[in-house]
């Protein structure tokens, strides 16, 4: 059985007292939580040290949100894997909408990001997903496809153990509208049976596709129970501790029951 991830994106929100203050809750709750999901946040680059400092006694698992697919030169403002790798830092996002279309990243920049990530034995959560207006005109697999096609290029089959694919579409990302459960698996079937086609079952089987867009308690439920929803990807409810644990404390139970 495949272990869901429970991720928190925080975007750029929170002061370091803000952050300082989160961790400090939620080291303390998550030691006092047998839990058997992974829990994964991605706090602003700028507190990665403060973040992994904190949790380094917990089973909490910390990513940078962004980086650059080059590993040193004179890029101002950039961060790389190998910079990663000197702060003990094994996650990075890659790809989340807000990178596509607001810095207009190319599918072609982030599949040199997704190599650079795995040269340096990194993990990655490579994000993908429509547009409503690509939806509207039914071009959701279209746009799934090429996004993993161009994106995972080059990448082999053994690489595809570093790799989490989150599909979040763009339409359910902070609007407050949620793809259905039935929508959220229909998409993540179509990405898993795309894995066994272009790589192998054994691929598709072991990776580990996560949905995101308005994720919240009250939702995560049904979206979790689907076959092959194996987590989260969770924006503004993650930097609410109450409502990132309520979220964690669900997605136990129905890890529960898929194991059963």
């Amino acid at each position: 059985m495949r272990r869901m991830i429970i991720s928190g994106n925080w975007k750029m929100y929170k002061t370091l007292e803000e952050t300082i203050t989160f961790f400090e809750e939620f080291s303390a709750w998550e030691k006092d939580f047998s839990h058997k999901n992974q829990l994964l946040i991605f706090p602003p680059n700028l507190y990665t040290i403060t973040a992994l400092e904190m949790t380094r006694e917990n089973d909490i698992d910390i990513g940078v949100q962004n980086i650059y697919f080059k590993d040193f030169g004179a890029y101002t403002g950039e961060i790389s894997s190998p910079m990663l790798t000197s702060i003990g830092c094994k996650y990075a996002l890659v790809g989340h909408s807000e990178r596509r279309h607001i810095f207009h990243e190319t599918d072609e920049e982030i599949n040199l990001k997704i190599l650079a990530l795995i040269e340096n034995r990194k993990h990655i959560v490579f994000c993908i997903g429509e547009k409503e207006s690509q939806r509207d005109e039914g071009l959701t697999e279209q746009v799934l496809d090429t996004q993993l096609a161009i994106g995972l290029q080059d990448v082999h089959e053994k690489d595809m153990q570093h790799v989490v694919i989150a599909y979040e579409p763009v339409w359910a990302i902070g609007t407050g509208k949620t793809a259905t459960p039935e929508i959220a698996q229909d998409a993540h079937a179509f990405i898993r049976k795309w894995l066994s086609t272009h790589f192998n079952s054994s691929v598709a089987n072991k990776t580990r596709i996560l949905y995101g867009g308005s994720v919240k308690a009250a939702n995560c439920k049904e979206l979790l129970e689907k076959q092959d929803i194996d987590g989260a990807l969770i924006g503004g409810a993650s930097l609410k501790i109450k409502d990132y644990i309520e979220i964690i404390k669900i997605s136990e139970e129905v890890a529960q029951k898929k194991d059963q």
